[in-house]
């Protein structure tokens, strides 16, 4: 009672709290006995997790500065398989139809779910069965979305061929057999189906927030969209972050959604990186070029999470 009290006085004078007060608490000998059980508990998951991921890893960076072929071959010949990938004319055209699709599918992610999020936040009802609605394509696999969107947008059997057999004659829906266009259709089929995840962290963000908030600012007069914008938004940055991480990670390895529904075409007009590097391994019997490229995007993908592993270690060292 005597410390809790302490602990107010001081919350309340504004002064900083005493070393006593801040140092952790000292686990019993039975809770570190839990802790011990529970790390070992732990330590098969985290030994597979180590050897399949970081082992694996290893090893594709090693393949990729040999001369493999279809079988792995460990005589180190240099950066020959990086130099062979980099003067690749489709290398370049996966990098840069990887930076629309990225671009178009974070932004309308992120822009999506933090509007549906909104809307049931403030709401319920019919907004709460809407964002059913977008959560129900997390329940099929990206080569489900690729087969149904591919159907809908086939000139021949789909939306076209419906709209012309009933009179109108002026719709096309060509986009999968257009150049310019296919990119854009396969991040569209990707916003489909990644808007509920994002929906349901914003949602999660948003039901720790102080009430007050809403309170003041009904006395305040400001609209709604303006607090979600000006105030809410803020005050979930790290759920921005997070929600930015994850869908990185899908953009960077989405290999089956552009598989199932355009194969990388027409030409190579919606290859992707992850397309490019399972051809060469598994089918081209390029082991080492595809290697080599599989290094270059989880170098990139490191690269993107550096900045949200520095924020957490520098604001736990300010704490």
């Amino acid at each position: 009672m005597n410390t809790t009290a302490e602990s107010c006085e001081e919350r309340v004078s504004g002064e900083p709290p005493s070393p006593r007060l801040l140092a952790p608490p000292e686990l019993p000998p039975g809770g570190r006995t839990d802790a011990f059980w529970t790390r070992l508990a732990l330590l098969p998951a985290g030994t597979i997790a180590l050897v399949c991921f970081a082992g694996f890893a290893a090893w594709t960076v090693l393949i990729s500065f040999t001369d493999s072929g279809l079988l792995p071959d460990y005589g180190f010949i240099g950066l020959h398989q990086y130099q062979r990938l980099f003067s690749s004319g489709r290398w370049w055209t996966t990098l840069r139809n990887l930076a629309i699709f990225g671009t178009v599918l974070l932004v309308g992610c992120t822009t999506l779910g933090y509007l549906l999020a909104c809307l049931i936040d403030r709401r319920g009802g019919a907004p709460i069965a809407w964002g059913v609605v977008f959560i129900l394509p997390l329940s099929v696999s990206f080569i489900v979305t690729g087969i149904v969107w591919q159907w809908m947008l086939n000139p021949s059997t789909g939306l076209q061929a419906v709209a012309h057999e009933i009179g109108w004659s002026g719709l096309r829906v060509d986009w999968l057999v257009r150049r310019d266009r296919s990119i854009f259709v396969v991040a569209i089929a990707g916003i489909w189906q990644q808007t509920g995840v994002s929906m349901i962290l914003f949602l999660a963000g948003m039901s720790g927030i102080d009430h007050n908030i809403w309170r003041a600012a009904t006395v305040d007069g400001i609209p709604a969209w303006r607090v979600y914008v000006t105030i809410i938004a803020p005050l979930l940055r790290h759920v921005f972050l997070l929600n930015t991480i994850l869908l990185v990670a899908t953009i960077a390895k989405s290999f089956d959604l552009v598989l199932a529904l355009t194969g990388g075409g027409p030409g190579f007009a919606s290859d992707l990186p992850a397309r490019f590097v399972v051809e060469h391994m598994f089918e081209r019997q390029e082991l080492a070029l595809g290697a080599s490229g599989a290094s270059v995007m989880m170098l990139t993908v490191l690269l993107g999470l550096s900045p949200y592993v520095y924020l957490r270690r520098a604001r736990g060292e300010s704490r």
